[in-house]
């Protein structure tokens, strides 16, 4: 197996749904905060091999809009891994070039953490490899209805008028506004649904989804993920030219 490394071949943005962790570690009889901790480490060898890859974009489900709903010390657990992860790694994102983006309400989270958040998305503000963009409190439906309402205020304010509304400005409103769409989305663990996430942005994205729980996820499913992409025909609505 081997991916074609031609840019016409690769997607330009993979977006990954990370399902799994919990239900990984009780499998196996473990706490589900092991599963969190094997999942974290899994996240940085697929970033690693993004960049080998020449990604542009990998977009990470890491925490919905939903996730407040689990038990409170696994959504404490949770967030104090990725504060600590985002301190730890911030000098392996400079080195490799990478640029950290982060969409989703962010202002629910501890001061500790935005804090976190906004210096590593300014220290790397200026790097132009691999993007990587971290979905955090991120909800679809949330995003598309704080995209109606400020179009609707701009309307009401006479700088936009009804007819100016199209794909486009709407696109220019959500939180990956300066990013390409997802051309793969992977969902590891075998479910196959997208759990309001980019609903608008995956509009004729190609869907992959792989059984394994994240934290058994490779760099070699990866690729093989971006080679069932390869073998594709993306026609965005358009009849087979033969």
């Amino acid at each position: 197996m081997s991916v074609k490394s031609g840019r016409n071949n690769l997607p330009r943005h993979i977006a990954i749904i990370m399902d799994g962790n919990g239900r990984w570690a009780t499998k196996r009889g473990l706490p589900r905060s092991v599963g969190h901790k094997k999942g974290v480490e899994v996240v940085e060898e697929i970033i690693k091999a993004a960049v080998k890859l020449n990604i542009e974009v990998l977009t990470l489900y890491a925490f919905s809009t939903e996730n407040w709903l689990r038990p409170k010390k696994e959504v404490e657990l949770l967030l104090d891994t990725l504060c600590r992860l985002l301190k730890m790694k911030l000098s392996l994102l400079m080195e490799n070039n990478i640029k950290l983006k982060v969409m989703g309400e962010i202002t629910r989270f501890s001061y500790s953490l935005r804090k976190t958040l906004q210096k590593a998305q300014s220290e790397t503000e200026k790097n132009t490899g691999l993007i990587v963009n971290l979905a955090l409190n991120y909800g679809s439906r949330n995003e598309i209805i704080n995209a109606v309402r400020q179009i609707a205020q701009r309307v009401s304010e006479g700088l936009l008028n009804i007819s100016d509304i199209n794909d486009e400005l709407f696109s220019q409103f959500l939180y990956t506004k300066d990013l390409p769409e997802p051309d793969l989305l992977i969902r590891t663990s075998g479910e196959q649904r997208l759990s309001n996430f980019m609903l608008w942005q995956l509009s004729y994205t190609e869907l992959y989804f792989c059984p394994k729980f994240w934290p058994d996820f490779t760099q070699e499913d990866l690729k093989n993920a971006i080679e069932e992409y390869q073998k594709r025909e993306r026609r965005f609505g358009r009849i087979c030219v033969v």
